[in-house]
This record gives structure tokens, C-alpha cells and sequence, in this order.
């Protein structure tokens, strides 16, 4: 048997999501069926994580076995992105591994972004792919909630009810916040994320940044440990699954 690890890259506006679903098309379901293609046999492949329908990935990582072929990696990597178009799913690389390698339990730190787009004009090119809010931000204030935010805490604030985590406690490594012209940028980095943790956390940063909320008001939603003090949640568009460290 041998095993692969894969990194991957794809915008995730056309599928329901990474994981297999009975109810649409995935990309785990695509880049399944390709190896099915190309090895022929029915194999199930490991995710560093699981984004939703409508986030994006630059760096995914993901393994699966094999038993009954071996090729170079170079060349699974050429076959399965042949095999995977029109798909907007890129493999970047792929390695063979050893056998205890485990994408999602071996993950040190997983990289998120999160990108908004702030101007008046609708966006045309870039639709899908960042969150476009109207009313001017301030980028100062978000960053005095930096504070709040890294570090171990509760963070049952801003946690999906779907979330199938057995805790609500995570430490998060680092939040940078950063504007370039009308691009704002969010950038976490943690060993794990709790389902919508992310996109929850920056919809209620950017009322902290339009001066709906204050950093105080931002606190006490955090320390209230109750999902309905969250703001709004950010849609999908602007979330980058970014890399994975191990």
C-alpha cells in the first residue's frame, strides 16, 4: 500500500462544500472519482479540513492509499489535474508518504484568510471570491480586538449550532488585521478552527470597524459564551483555506 499526500487549490464557489455530500457535487467527491479513474479503485481521501460551500483554498491538504498501482508522484499529480477539469480544482503537489501520515490529526496549525473588499462599487471580477461591504471601515479599531481574540478562550460566541466539536475552547496562535487600498485582510492561525468560527468572529469585527459596535461591546460578546450575541456571519466568498503546517 502506498499513500499520497496532496496539496490542493480551488475556489469553492460551485461546490457544496469538501465533503461528500449525496446532495451536489464536492470537492472531495471530484478528486475522489478522478483517482478512481486513474488507479480503478474506490478509495476515500483525508482532508486537513472541511470548508464549507462557497470557501476557497490555496493550500488543502488531504492523503489517500493506494494498493493496486504505483507511479511517481509527478505523475499522479499531472493525471489527476487532466482528470479533474472543467473543475476549478488544482493539485499543487503531491508526496509519497509514510503510512502514519494523517492530514487532519497530524496538522500542527492551520492558516486562514479572510478578505474583505471595501468600496462602494459592486464588485464584477472578483464576485465570489471576497466579501464586498458598502459602509467605510475602520481598520484601527478591529485591531483592538486583537487582544481579545488570540489566546485560549470559550469561544462558544462564535460557534455554529451545527458545530460537531466536542469543546468550544481553542486558543487561536495569531489574528493579523491588515488594508491595502480596499482590500482588508484577516489572517488566523491556529491548531484547529470551530465550525464557522472565522467567518462568525470577522462579521462581528467589521461592527466593531464600522463603529456599530465598540471594542468593549465585541468583548462582552465574546465573554458572554451565548451564540446570540454573535453579529451577522460573513459569507463564504471571502474565506481562504491558506495552509496547513505539520
Amino acid at each position: 500500500m502506498k499513500r499520497y499526500k496532496i496539496k490542493i487549490e480551488y475556489d469553492g464557489t460551485p461546490f457544496i462544500g469538501w465533503q461528500r455530500q449525496e446532495n451536489g457535487q464536492s470537492i472531495q467527491g471530484a478528486i475522489e472519482d478522478s483517482i478512481k479513474n486513474i488507479f480503478g479503485e474506490t478509495i476515500t481521501i483525508f482532508g486537513a479540513g472541511r470548508t464549507d460551500a462557497g470557501v476557497h483554498a490555496m493550500g488543502q491538504v488531504a492523503h489517500f492509499d493506494i494498493n493496486n498501482k504505483e507511479l511517481e508522484p509527478f505523475v499522479i499529480k499531472n493525471a489527476l489535474n487532466d482528470h479533474l477539469r472543467p473543475f476549478p480544482i488544482a493539485i499543487l503537489d503531491v508526496d509519497e508518504v509514510d503510512n502514519q501520515f494523517h492530514a487532519r490529526f497530524n496538522a500542527l496549525q492551520r492558516k486562514y484568510l479572510y478578505r474583505i473588499v471595501n468600496r462602494k462599487s459592486p464588485l464584477t471580477i472578483e464576485k465570489g471570491r471576497a466579501w464586498h461591504v458598502h459602509k467605510d471601515i475602520e481598520v484601527d479599531p478591529m485591531k483592538e480586538c486583537i487582544s481579545l481574540i488570540e489566546g485560549k478562550h470559550d469561544f462558544t460566541t462564535f460557534r455554529s449550532a451545527h458545530c460537531q466539536s466536542d469543546s468550544p475552547i481553542k486558543t487561536i496562535d495569531s489574528l493579523k488585521i491588515t488594508k491595502s487600498d480596499e482590500n482588508i485582510y484577516f489572517g488566523f492561525s491556529a491548531k484547529s478552527f470551530l465550525h464557522h468560527q472565522v467567518r462568525s468572529i470577522v462579521g462581528s469585527l467589521k461592527l466593531v470597524g464600522e463603529r456599530s459596535w465598540s471594542v468593549n461591546n465585541f468583548g462582552d460578546a465574546l465573554s458572554s459564551k451565548e451564540r446570540s450575541r454573535c453579529g451577522a456571519v460573513a459569507p463564504p466568498d471571502g474565506l481562504y483555506f491558506m495552509e496547513v503546517k505539520y
